[in-house]
């Protein structure tokens, strides 16, 4: 198996007027206990998040979306290079506006970004992983994560997220 690199610099990053096209995901996956889950249906959820080299808080994989591929395949890519966590995108949650200090550039000179967020059901977490030195895991119970998460457009996405698993338990299209 080949080693897994993360990619690196802006000259394939997607902008859309003034924005930076961003991809994530909310890496998801089932436990005996946790929230926003069915009581009914036996199986519990977990998300995970990761810590930010940059400061405090936890975060949900995400990254630049890149000009060779499509926007879920530069979700998986994140999830692979932040999270180490292959899985299944399950749907599209929406899309969030947020500004970054520290992806400011030409093209975005306020730091605007729009991030596209997905449901990832995760199938196996790597042991090694292109971002590993710089990233810690941690699954968390949704009400864990609700209050470790760093920015308030996340927690929509997380919230935005358990709505979409509840509907899902709802009309009998779990994922088990």
């Amino acid at each position: 198996m080949s080693e897994l690199v993360a990619r690196t610099g802006r000259h394939q990053q997607r902008y859309e007027n003034g924005y930076r096209l961003v991809a994530g995901c909310v890496p998801f996956r089932y436990k005996s206990s946790g929230d926003c889950g069915n009581s009914n249906s036996g199986n519990n959820v977990e998300v995970l998040l990761i810590n930010s080299p940059s400061g405090p808080g936890l975060l949900f994989p995400k990254g630049g979306w890149e000009n060779d591929e499509t926007v879920e395949e530069a979700a998986t890519r994140e999830a692979i290079e932040e999270a180490g966590v292959r899985g299944d995108i399950m749907d599209f949650l929406g899309y969030y506006e947020f500004r970054s200090k520290t992806h400011q550039d030409e093209f975005s000179p306020e730091g605007l970004c729009k991030a596209a967020m997905f449901a990832l059901l995760v199938k196996e977490e790597l042991e090694l992983w292109p971002e590993q030195s710089t990233r810690n895991r941690s699954w968390l119970a949704v009400s864990e994560a609700l209050g470790s998460l760093r920015h308030a457009w996340m927690r929509d996405a997380l919230d935005c997220f358990c709505k979409w698993h509840e509907d899902k338990l709802v009309n009998g299209t779990g994922f088990i």
